[in-house]
């Protein structure tokens, strides 16, 4: 490790409230396998501090880059990182030494009154910065038999959900994992099945990110590593990489592994891409074998990307910028 025995592990960490609660729980871990002090390092990214949305400013790698070049400086041992911000290509000198068991990979619906979905009025009004979630809210609505109007907006937790507390909006929608991970799933009126809105690529997932020459930090946090998870957010983002598209784009992708009892033998990867008004879905899915490495996880991915790229999700891709 870059630093001596007695002196604390550096974790950088972004400084919003999800960063901190979800990078306070790595610590709590990487305390417990190594017996290591370990110190929050605060880094303000530029995806903190611009007001723009995601697909002005470059959408993948906003949230990341500042955490990285702290890591390549040395200023940080190591870095979390929510799975879905990272861009799909590995740098060579960084490593993911450790993706942590998933949270909840579904989208939550935060909605006055309590509402669910299905009982949102006609012509509500829902704000999501995220165009995935547009597309497929959209292509719900319809059909319910039903029309919405979705809002772009920017902020953190409290931020969203104040515009539903102040009335500007009917409802928003969040990550169940980032509720969760702050202790505010409660407020949660609705939990999206991914049957009906399939998540973000790695979404729910962390990702616990090194130094590719710092062989015994690698070690030490690979004890937090969890193969299902690491196997299932791989095969998402290798179809993201293969539609190459990056997280402002409207794909979403989960990979889940149905069990039978308790041996898991399979995984379903199920991917789409949507226009933006919800009118046309290509939404495709395969099951095989539980990768067993990286090159097949990586296999698994690719090829249903491959599918949906000959079902026409290449003409639907061009909404990204939007």
């Amino acid at each position: 490790m870059n630093t001596r025995p007695d002196q604390p592990l550096r974790l950088g960490t972004r400084r919003s409230k999800l960063a901190m609660s979800q990078s306070g729980h790595v610590a709590d871990a990487v305390r417990a396998v190594t017996g290591r002090a370990v110190e929050l390092v605060e880094i303000t990214t530029y995806g903190d501090v611009s007001r723009e949305h995601l697909s002005q400013i470059g959408g993948t790698g906003v949230f990341v880059t500042a955490l990285r070049d702290a890591l390549l400086r040395g200023e940080v041992d190591f870095a979390v990182h929510s799975l879905k911000d990272l861009p799909t290509a590995q740098p060579d000198d960084l490593v993911i030494a450790a993706m942590p068991r998933r949270e909840d990979p579904r989208d939550a619906l935060v909605a006055r009154d309590g509402l669910t979905f299905e009982q949102l009025p006609d012509g509500a009004r829902i704000g999501t910065g995220s165009p995935r979630r547009t597309a497929q809210l959209n292509h719900l609505a319809l059909s319910l038999g039903k029309r919405i109007e979705t809002v772009p907006i920017r902020g953190n937790v409290d931020t969203r959900i104040g515009f539903v507390h102040d009335g500007e909006l009917d409802a928003v929608v969040l990550a169940a994992a980032g509720l969760n991970r702050i202790g505010r799933g409660c407020e949660a009126t609705d939990l999206l099945s991914v049957d009906s809105v399939l998540p973000a690529p790695g979404q729910g997932a962390l990702a616990v990110e090194c130094l590719a020459s710092d062989t015994d930090l690698i070690a030490a946090l690979g004890q937090l590593d969890d193969p299902h998870t690491r196997a299932a957010v791989t095969a998402e983002r290798s179809l993201l990489a293969t539609l190459e598209a990056g997280c402002s784009a409207p794909v979403g992708a989960f990979a889940d592994l149905p069990a039978d009892g308790e041996i898991v033998n399979e995984m379903r990867l199920r991917g789409v891409v949507g226009t933006l008004d919800g009118t046309t879905l290509v939404q495709l899915s395969t099951t095989g074998p539980v990768p067993q490495s990286y090159d097949e996880a990586m296999a698994l991915g690719r090829e249903l990307a491959d599918e949906m790229l000959a079902k026409g999700a290449a003409g639907l891709m061009g909404e990204r910028s939007l």
